[in-house]
């Protein structure tokens, strides 16, 4: 597979996340959370299991990462407020990190 392929893969996995994160929010929730938004969130989220270190954790023994939420939503919202993106509670985002993982798991 060639650049051009993979850039227009992982965009179409990115596009089919948002949407699955956007049905997944709470009613109340989705007009909070923009399509721009979300993107940003799964970058975000992308970017602290690259940096925490966490997809290098050892497996237990069926094979499953422990993976503190709370911890990706904090960090969310920490990041989100800095780069002026908005203030986002932990609680609301802890929906946004549930359902990126529920689609994560459901590709796999």
């Amino acid at each position: 597979m060639n650049l051009d392929e993979e850039l227009m893969l992982d965009a179409q996995q990115d596009a089919a996340a948002v949407a699955y994160i956007k049905q997944h929010l709470p009613q109340e929730l989705k007009d909070v959370f923009t399509e721009e938004l979300l993107y940003y969130f799964i970058d975000v989220i992308v970017e602290y299991y690259t940096e925490s270190g966490i997809l290098d954790a050892t497996p237990d023994k069926d094979g499953y990462i422990e993976i503190d939420e709370e911890a990706i939503a904090a960090h969310l919202a920490k990041k989100a407020k800095k780069e002026g993106m908005g203030n986002f509670s932990v609680e609301d985002l802890l929906f946004v990190v549930q359902a990126h993982m529920d689609f994560e798991e459901e590709q796999n």
